[in-house]
């Protein structure tokens, strides 16, 4: 009988991430730099596992002190090899005064980090352990270029073809929609016919707007588009996908398995999005990913592509993968490797993120 993994230690950190250039949405406005929540989890015999979150600048103190001050006094001494069992610990010790927000970020790291050891003491790499379906995985890159004049955006898309990309999302929700139709429609001409090419409005809009958007952006073909209402519209959802005569991808400001079942059976998006840092971690992601095959529903991600690649590998049901530029590749040995526009889930054991704590140390919180 294998023995118990005890949790020895949990050491959570916050770091703030300098952006080398502004990024804009339609809802964020600019952001300078994102904020970096880790926890590493120790067991008794000195294996580790690593976990992360992040926000875009601000709130991670919040997080960092509901892992340092609540979730590390109910998980010290659990075995980290039952992670549901830990997970639902957390959960409804926490439930009260969390269910969402800070709690569930810091939920989401730690659960990253349990299947992080627990993979690595397997000595597997994580999409293996989960499933092991395919380590290709079509991946995109996801601009934040609201605000970018138009020939930017176009020499951004080029840096990113010859970064090996074959899929491209861009941001729309700018003040006139006639601005997001000139630019969408100078993508498309850049790009050509068929090309995979996504929008993404960050929650800008009404039901109504979003239907005139959807309507209007067709002609250009794109893939999907991206939270065009805010999340909480569940029935607005359903009236975009229903009428806008576009596919639509939301779930990344979604906290919970029961938000996403909710949009999903209301027949509000058509590729469901979780984020494994705000979703409540690998657990969940992992449960999102099933119940949207149980609808014939493709999945895809956001955040954090260094550990989904991982998740989607593992999935048969995965689309594409959603590269951010978050600034995070300086600071881990081996980032994302791409190939031949997909990206590949790497055999190391765990996720197969090593961090650079040094580095890190310089940019604490």
């Amino acid at each position: 009988m294998r023995a118990m993994a005890a949790i020895g230690r949990l050491e959570p950190a916050l770091y703030r991430i300098p952006l080398p250039t502004v990024l804009t949405d339609s809802t964020h406005g600019e952001i300078r730099a994102f904020e970096l929540l880790t926890v590493r989890v120790r067991d008794a015999e000195g294996a580790e596992g690593v976990g992360y979150s992040y926000t875009v600048g601000r709130n991670g103190r919040a997080a960092l002190s509901v892992l340092a001050h609540e979730i590390s006094e109910i998980a010290a001494g659990a075995d980290a090899e039952r992670i549901e069992a830990l997970w639902q610990r957390v959960w409804w010790a926490t439930h009260y005064g969390g269910r969402g927000g800070p709690t569930v970020l810091a939920l989401s790291a730690l659960d990253m980090a349990l299947w992080d050891l627990k993979a690595r003491r397997a000595g597997l790499p994580l999409w293996r352990l989960l499933g092991g379906n395919d380590p290709r995985v079509p991946c995109y890159a996801g601009g934040i270029d609201l605000d970018l004049p138009t020939a930017d955006l176009l020499r951004q898309t080029d840096a990113n073809l010859a970064h090996g990309f074959r899929a491209i999302k861009m941001k729309v929700g700018r003040p006139d929609l006639a601005d997001d139709i000139s630019r969408v429609a100078a993508m498309r001409r850049h790009l050509g016919d068929g090309f995979p090419l996504m929008l993404d409005a960050n929650m800008k809009w009404t039901a109504d707007e979003a239907i005139r958007a959807a309507r209007a952006f067709a002609p250009y073909d794109p893939l999907w588009l991206e939270e065009p209402i805010v999340p909480d519209d569940v029935a607005g959802h359903a009236r975009v996908v229903r009428d806008g005569g576009l596919p639509v991808a939301a779930g990344e400001n979604l906290r919970t398995l029961w938000d996403f079942r909710h949009l999903i059976a209301s027949g509000g998006v058509t590729f469901p999005e979780p984020d494994a840092t705000n979703c409540g971690g690998v657990t969940v992601f992992m449960k999102i990913a099933h119940l949207a095959e149980a609808f014939s529903l493709p999945v895809t991600s956001h955040g954090a592509h260094d550990v989904t690649v991982h998740l989607l590998a593992a999935v048969p049901n995965r689309s594409y993968l959603e590269a951010h530029g978050f600034g995070l590749d300086r600071y881990i040995a081996e980032p994302l490797v791409l190939h031949e526009g997909f990206a590949i889930a790497p055999e190391r054991p765990g996720h197969g993120i090593s961090f650079d704590w040094a580095a890190l140390e310089a940019i604490r919180a």
